[in-house]
């Protein structure tokens, strides 16, 4: 005779397995679902600094002590006075987020290569800028820096480096307007061979993610 109390509990159970796969493929997919929409709205968010194009107009820039100078498409300027380095550059933000710059350094390589496998820099040897700068999605605009402690070691160095018109490299950190998806861009500024003397062609070196894997 068959026992229906253990066949009604065998069915139950059964049922309750069957349910929890059920309950835990759902739950797979809803999460699934959740970071692809997630990356989607990061994706929509994210920005990505270009040096601005040769035809791109012309930005007039100015500094806290009233210095102004017009940075054109494609370019940079550097301007080394005894007290003052100014720096200046072109750029365009390339995604489809807008662009918070943060903070800027500068590489004055002697020998380039040795930058060809350089791993991201330090954060914390980053200079922070003095206001923010917006850039919006597929828009040109600019970013600025200035030297102003003759005493610092890095002071002299970049002037030399600009006075003798030799090649160095800015390196930009920026994120996201919530902070977050925060690259690290370089860019080589070379000096034009006919163009004024603060003019130097813009190109970028590499990009670096900071928040996320990086692409490499």
């Amino acid at each position: 005779m068959a026992n229906w109390v253990v066949i009604s509990s065998l069915a139950t159970a059964g049922g309750t397995l069957v349910l929890a796969g059920a309950t835990f493929a759902s739950v797979r997919s809803a999460n699934r679902s959740a970071r692809v929409a997630e990356e989607t709205l990061l994706a929509g968010m994210r920005p990505l600094l270009m040096p601005s194009r040769p035809d791109d107009p012309a930005i007039k820039v100015g500094f806290s002590d009233d210095h102004f100078v017009q940075v054109h498409g494609s370019s940079g300027t550097a301007e080394a006075t005894d007290s003052v380095i100014y720096l200046t550059m072109s750029i365009r933000n390339a995604a489809s987020g807008i662009a918070v710059l943060h903070g800027w350094r500068v590489e004055m390589p002697r020998d380039i290569a040795t930058l060809a496998n350089a791993d991201c820099p330090e954060i914390s040897s980053f200079r922070r800028l003095t206001r923010d700068l917006y850039i919006a999605a597929g828009d040109i605009s600019f970013w600025q820096g200035a030297y102003r402690n003759p005493g610092e070691s890095e002071f002299s160095q970049m002037r030399e480096h600009v006075r003798s018109r030799e090649r160095f490299f800015v390196d930009l950190l920026y994120g996201d307007h919530r902070g977050g998806q925060r690259v690290v861009s370089r860019y080589s500024f070379q000096p034009r061979e006919s163009a004024g003397a603060e003019d130097w062609y813009v190109t970028v070196v590499r990009h670096w993610n900071v928040d996320q894997p990086d692409p490499r």
